[in-house]
């Protein structure tokens, strides 16, 4: 097989998830940013305590984020919506048929010239 005919391109030969280290470490950081979040809506809304609405309104804010940070934080990453280069049969059969099929009209053509070899004795 000549390097130029074959597909270098990887193929994936399993659907494996990130590691569960890795999963912990994501979403562990996601609920450092959320709670993260609180504070300072709880800041705001005794800063803005005279401004009745406003200080309602960060306190509302702030009142969910620790339940949403825990369901956030406990849910398993989705599974990537990717193309994934897996091996196909099919696709490689089908480019084995067209390198004879090229192969064989290159020898219809007759033969091609070839720069004369030099060879080492030796």
């Amino acid at each position: 097989m000549k390097g130029s005919d074959r597909d270098d391109t990887p193929v994936l030969i399993t659907g494996a998830a990130p590691s569960y280290a890795e999963q912990a470490r994501a979403r562990k950081r996601k609920y450092m940013i959320m709670m993260g979040l609180r504070v300072p809506c709880l800041i705001l809304a005794c800063v803005f305590i005279h401004i009745w609405w406003l200080a309602l309104l960060f306190l509302v804010l702030s009142i969910p984020l620790p339940w949403v940070a825990v369901l956030i934080a406990n849910d398993r990453p989705p599974r990537k919506q990717e193309e994934i280069n897996r091996y196909n049969a099919e696709k490689a059969a089908r480019r084995a048929l067209e390198r004879e099929v090229s192969a064989e009209e290159a020898a219809q053509d007759g033969p091609t010239p070839t720069a004369p070899t030099r060879a080492i004795e030796g």
